[in-house]
């Protein structure tokens, strides 16, 4: 039986970062999802919960198997045990190693627009970021390899962090293109430091190729990072996963992981994530059913009410990457207005650097109902925008 997406917990006075807002707000910007996880991940949380200690934890096997098996199950592909390394999170994961694999000074590469937390990660220890801008062309995104490589043939650029599938831009890169990736940074002695927390959140018929399975070349000089806190909702938990196939950058990761402490569990951690790998798999494939829904119920009204507005096409993520370029190249100026208008709150894509400042981002992981409460304000704020004198 499918699961009710339709029902959403009301989350305002939960001390939830997303709907801490006015009442008349309606906030569709952090990426997180209105829908209560799966019901076995809350089952195992409870039985936890119960047992009444919540003293320090260790990372058991069952928490090995549950990675390895999903992976092999859902993306064919096979990790060792030896290269896994659980970690408090994703985010906190990529601002240590920047910090260890990096020097002071050092270029990390970045595909903009992208995932404005990297900059964070990278300028906040003293790094500096080299963008290498996707081309964007009749609402789809490309890469251009001629210049990155000419970015990672600079002799500071040390580091490329990728976003696979891509966010905003809800992009899946294909085998081919990752070789291509992994093949450049190898020639020029960069290493790549891949995202792929949305890895589980592609449209039901497409798969997502991991950039360590893509070539040789991929894995001998990468480190992935990974999570269940995108498709089962579970952010709040801080688990994360961080796979290294080379032995040598294996011990160097795990040793910065542990000398920041981001390598040791919570006692609600390990729980959550062996839950969702192991019993979430049917949940899963009803929620991607139902924002695949969603996102074509979006685009439909986009294309026929906010003519002046253009979705780009995307094959992952939750997220609404809006090309608004013909009536603004100031994408903060229009998500202030549009919150002052309407209520709607919406990620401005200026943050995200590369062409995002003529873009906004639309979270629809919510009812539908709810989505096309938002489209509706998003609606009236642009044809406000447009009008205004």
């Amino acid at each position: 039986m499918p699961y009710d997406f339709d029902n959403t917990p009301d989350r305002r006075g939960t001390q939830s970062l997303k709907w801490d807002v006015k009442d008349n707000e309606l906030p569709m910007w952090v990426a997180d999802m209105d829908f209560a996880t799966a019901p076995q991940i809350t089952e195992a949380l409870i039985s936890r919960a119960k047992h009444g200690i919540y003293a320090y934890s260790i990372v058991p096997d069952e928490w090995y198997d549950a990675i390895i098996g999903w992976w092999k199950r859902r993306h064919n592909y096979s990790i060792d045990k030896s290269w896994l390394q659980f970690c408090t999170g994703v985010v906190p994961a990529i601002s240590c190693l920047v910090q260890r694999l990096t020097n002071v000074g050092d270029n990390v590469a970045v595909l903009t627009p992208v995932y404005d937390i990297f900059f964070h990660s990278i300028e906040n220890f003293g790094r500096h970021t080299l963008e290498c801008q996707l081309v964007y062309n009749d609402g789809k995104y490309s890469l251009d390899f001629d210049a990155l490589e000419k970015a990672l043939c600079n002799p500071l650029t040390t580091m490329l962090i990728l976003c696979n599938p891509h966010n905003p831009t809800g992009t899946v890169w294909t085998k081919e293109q990752l070789k291509t990736i992994g093949a450049l940074c190898k020639k020029h002695g960069v290493v790549v430091l891949s995202d792929e927390i949305h890895c589980d959140l592609t449209l039901p018929n497409v798969s997502y190729t991991p950039f360590a399975s893509a070539s040789e070349d991929c894995a001998e000089i990468s480190i992935t990072c990974i999570s269940a806190s995108k498709a089962f909702n579970l952010a709040g938990l801080q688990s994360a996963a961080v796979f290294v196939p080379n032995k040598r950058l294996r011990e160097t990761v795990v040793r910065g992981l542990n000398s920041v402490e981001v390598a040791e569990p919570n006692c609600f951690a390990v729980h959550g994530t062996v839950a969702a790998f192991n019993h979430g798999e049917q949940w899963l494939d009803d929620l991607k059913n139902y924002l695949a829904e969603n996102r074509r119920v979006a685009a439909e009204f986009i294309k026929k009410n906010i003519p002046t507005a253009r979705l780009v096409e995307a094959d992952a993520t939750y997220l609404l990457w809006i090309d608004c370029s013909v009536f603004t190249d100031n994408s903060s100026e229009l998500c202030e207005f549009i919150r002052a208008k309407s209520g709607l709150i919406l990620s401005e894509g200026a943050q995200y650097r590369g062409n995002g400042k003529s873009f906004v981002r639309m979270n629809i992981a919510c009812s539908r109902d709810r989505m096309k409460d938002g489209l509706n304000r998003l609606k009236d704020g642009i044809k406000a925008y447009i009008n205004r004198k």
